[in-house]
Formats: C-alpha cells, structure tokens, sequence
C-alpha cells in the first residue's frame, strides 16, 4: 500500500464533492474514463474499495468517508504550503491575514495581536471582519491565515486554541432604568430583552449567553440585532429598552447615548483562534507561544 499523490487526491475529492462522475470530471476538466482510471488506481494503492458504482453514480464507501474527513485540509495545507514558498522568494511580503468575528472587536484583535505587533523584526498584518459562515473556506482558500472568534469547540476541519478570556459586560441604552448603576447583578436583567447577534443553535457566543442567563436563573427574551459590522454596543441605539452584552471598556459610549458597566461575577468569555489543520506557519507559532496553555 503506497501513499496517494496530490494529485489523485484532488480527484479523489472532487468525486466525493459531485453529485456524478461526469460533474467531478467536467470540474477536474479531465475525461471521465480518465478520472474512473484514476479513482481506480487510488484504490490499489490504498488497498480498499472507496466507492460502489451504479452508472454514472459513485456511492462512497466507509473507507473513502474516513479518507475524506482529512483529504480537503491535506490539499489545502500543500496549496498553503506553495503559496508560502513562491512569497518567501517575492519581492514584496505578503502581509499575515487575520480574521475576526463580529464578537471580537477591532481594538480587542489588535491587543491580541500585540506579540507580533511589537516584534523585533517588523511584519505587515491586515485584520478584517469575516462572518463565521465564510471562516472555513477563508481559512481552507488561503484568504485569511489565523480567524479569532468567540467560541471554545472547534469547528469541524479546522484546527485551534483557546487564546484568552475577557470579562462579560454589559451596554445601556442612556435611558435604559438600569443605566444608572455603576455595577449590575446579572439576574437584573431578567426583565430586559437581550440583543444578540446570531439565533440561539447558530452561534457559539449567542448559545454562550442564553446560558449565563440561565444560570442567573431566568430564560432571557432574545432580539437579534439586524444590524451587523457594527460595535456591540450600537446595539442598544437601535432597541433602548434592551440590554447587550460586551466585552469593552467600562464608561459612556457614543457621546454618552451608551452606558457599559461591570457585571458582579463577570463570566469570563474565551478568545479563540482557528487555522487550517495539517499547517504549520512561523508567525501563527510566535502568537500561540505568547498565550500558554493556563
């Protein structure tokens, strides 16, 4: 049994991903006798049968999901791999691709990104906003180089680490009743609908929060914001009467129309980043040494 090439890899994927082998050849751009013989050849090499065939149709095997749940992250760490090869002899570097999710604010991205900000050896970094629907193919297309979010599971096909926490806050509108408090209790918020950016089941964060309300010992009443890219604490500008939870500094906010003030035992929030599995990168290695395991 031999290991399968790059190559016979990539079709290999291309079949598991087409709902024919006409459509996987058509997408490889090779014949279909072609992409049948080489299928063919995967198999002798593996020594298993990956796929059961009905015409036109491939119905894959055990053998051939098990090969699949890691083939799309050996391709894209080698296509990864290159790219890096062909920068290192450019002229111009490329700069490190940061992604954050709308949780993770701009000025929270660039302190967790302070290690490589303040290296010795300067190096160009871009941070932009990416939804968590687009993460995975950012990080799979070699679009972006590490994602920071929200969350402590990982994802399915990607590789990660918890980098840090952040205390829980909580942003007023100036006329909300509670606006006045220095401090809150979280229970306090019972009566308050709670902004959130994502519905509960679709986000790490959102799930985050129903819960810590839950654990003050009332089920929160959710609105989810429609705007989005925007702070956090915008969200009480639009809907007065709720409360948001952030992870900002304590004080006024736009021109005193917000008001975010501490929580009595703040949960903590986790900070985690995401790249694609099977990869290594120098400047990735230099952050995550930068926040040790606790």
């Amino acid at each position: 049994m031999t290991t399968p090439d790059l190559r016979r890899l990539e079709q290999f994927v291309a079949a598991m991903e087409e709902p024919t082998l006409a459509a996987a050849a058509a997408r490889l751009h090779v014949s279909q006798q072609a992409l049948s013989a080489a299928l063919r050849q995967l198999e002798r090499e593996l020594g298993t049968l990956l796929f059961t065939r009905s015409g036109r149709r491939l119905a894959p095997t055990a053998s051939a999901r098990t090969l699949y749940e890691g083939a799309p992250a050996v391709l894209a760490g080698a296509r990864r791999l290159a790219a890096r090869a062909r920068e290192a002899g450019a002229e111009r570097e490329r700069p490190f691709v940061v992604g954050r999710s709308p949780a993770v604010t701009a000025d929270e991205a660039f302190v967790l990104l302070e290690p490589l900000i303040a290296r010795a050896v300067p190096v160009s970094i871009t941070v932009r906003e990416v939804f968590p629907s687009a993460v995975a193919d950012e990080l799979y297309d070699g679009t972006l180089d590490l994602m920071l979010r929200r969350g402590v599971a990982l994802p399915d096909r990607l590789a990660g680490a918890t980098l840090t926490y952040h205390p829980l806050r909580v942003a007023l509108h100036r006329d909300h009743p509670l606006a006045g408090r220095a401090r809150l209790a979280l229970a306090e918020l019972a009566s308050s609908p709670i902004v959130v950016w994502a519905p509960p089941h679709t986000s790490f964060y959102t799930d985050f929060l129903v819960a810590q309300c839950r654990r003050a010992g009332f089920e929160p009443d959710l609105v989810v914001n429609r705007v989005q890219g925007t702070p956090p604490d915008t969200a009480v500008l639009a809907a007065p009467q709720a409360a948001a939870f952030v992870t900002g500094p304590v004080g006024a906010r736009f021109e005193g129309r917000v008001a975010v003030r501490e929580l009595d035992d703040a949960p903590q929030v986790p900070v985690q980043a995401l790249w694609l599995p099977h990869t290594t990168d120098p400047l990735r290695a230099e952050l995550l040494a930068a926040y040790p395991p606790a």
